[in-house]
């Protein structure tokens, strides 16, 4: 049996998917490596839920990344059968230039890394588990698929800042990012109404990490994030959208570092920074305080806002998708969400919408509303087996 790795490293957290590769892909084993550095703890299930393993590590016995890889890869190595054939990664941004997934070698990593400061959260972490394997295993294929390649296709009037145009040549353009979500879930709505999947729709992806992308025949036509993965939305630590006088004023008055900005705008900001509370939607809707309802009251209102934006790209709106973990599990959010959205039509079945139906608006909706679960990992063993395949 030949397999597939999948893997999704974050700061201190590192996501792995297995699956077989035949007619059809099969997911085998699901798990993470949470706490790296701090409070190392790993959970693998199988596909059917069952506890495969759920243990804790001393710190020090994971302190980075490549140490996480090492006891994920003892574990695989002692329990899974067949021969592994591919490692597909999740690697957040693709640059001007990847507009679709990649065999990884020396020159595309070297390009790669001149994009961490785009994505300083994400990039370098993206691909520290590429390095190791290449040390590790250099024989075996390994592929990137980025979370930028589905809006690679824009109009360049989409994509462009109104700076001078040699910005744009040298990169500094609208990348747009989630992407392996938005193609995931566009696709899934093909298969599930595939008149509305080719029409005018807009996906919520609505996690600690949030974006909104507007989608004519099943491609993106515009979306909330921009250069970087701090435009749009607010996110859990994240600001979304910023007046760029905001930071000059921090810069000049506050005396500011780049370094103390960067860390203000990724990880002190969004509904942590608003709410002082916390960064989890569930910890918001459970408390009382002030600041957790100005946190969701302005999550909730950005939400509306740039849902009418997307709209207006697209020439109207045919549906709204609901996905990743707040629109996936959220009942009372998708519900304040979806009262933004009546003006457009739109009108949610309370009781599709408390069930988690995969249809939630009401039967004389104008728009249709649904809830589509992402999944990115499966996204990348499809990409990575048609790559290797080809």
């Amino acid at each position: 049996m030949d397999t597939i790795l999948v893997v999704n490293a974050g700061s201190s957290s590192l996501k792995f998917e297995v699956f077989s590769v035949g007619d059809s892909l099969a997911r085998l084993v699901k798990g993470q490596m949470g706490g790296i550095g701090t409070a190392p703890h790993l959970t693998i299930r199988s596909p059917s839920g069952e506890r495969l393993a759920n243990g804790d590590y001393p710190p020090e016995a994971v302190p980075d990344l490549p140490s996480a890889m090492h006891v994920v890869g003892e574990w695989l190595r002692q329990r899974q059968q067949g021969r592994l054939i591919a490692v597909g990664h999740r690697v957040v941004h693709g640059g001007p230039k990847h507009s679709r997934p990649a065999r990884i070698d020396d020159d595309l990593l070297r390009d790669l890394e001149r994009y961490t400061p785009l994505a300083p959260l994400h990039q370098p972490n993206n691909l520290a588990p590429i390095r190791v394997l290449q040390e590790r295993q250099p024989e075996l294929a390994q592929v990137a698929c980025f979370d930028t390649s589905f809006h690679r296709g824009h109009d360049p009037m989409t994509d462009h800042y109104a700076i001078p145009a040699h910005y744009f040549d040298e990169g500094v353009r609208r990348y747009g990012f989630h992407g392996l979500s938005y193609e995931y879930v566009a696709a899934r709505l093909a298969e599930i109404a595939p008149g509305i999947g080719s029409g005018r729709v807009i996906i919520a992806h609505l996690g600690s990490g949030a974006s909104m992308c507007a989608l004519y025949g099943g491609r993106s036509v515009e979306s909330t994030l921009g250069f970087t993965a701090l435009d749009g939305l607010p996110m859990g630590t994240r600001c979304g959208q910023i007046d760029p006088g905001v930071l000059l004023y921090l810069l000049q008055q506050h005396g500011m570092t780049a370094a103390q900005l960067q860390d203000l705008l990724y990880k002190e900001s969004g509904l942590k920074g608003l709410s002082g509370v916390s960064n989890d939607v569930r910890d918001l809707l459970a408390s009382d305080s002030l600041g957790a309802t100005l946190a969701l009251d302005h999550f909730v209102h950005r939400i509306g806002l740039n849902a009418g934006a997307l709209a207006a790209a697209v020439g109207g709106l045919d549906a709204f998708v609901f996905t990743a973990g707040v629109g996936e599990n959220s009942p009372v959010m998708r519900a304040r969400i979806s009262s933004k959205l009546a003006w457009l039509g739109a009108s949610l079945d309370a009781g599709r919408n408390d069930a988690g139906d995969l249809l939630i608006s009401s039967d004389d909706s104008k728009v249709a509303i649904y809830v589509v679960p992402t999944d990115e990992e499966l996204m990348i063993a499809r990409h990575t087996v048609a790559l290797i395949s080809s």
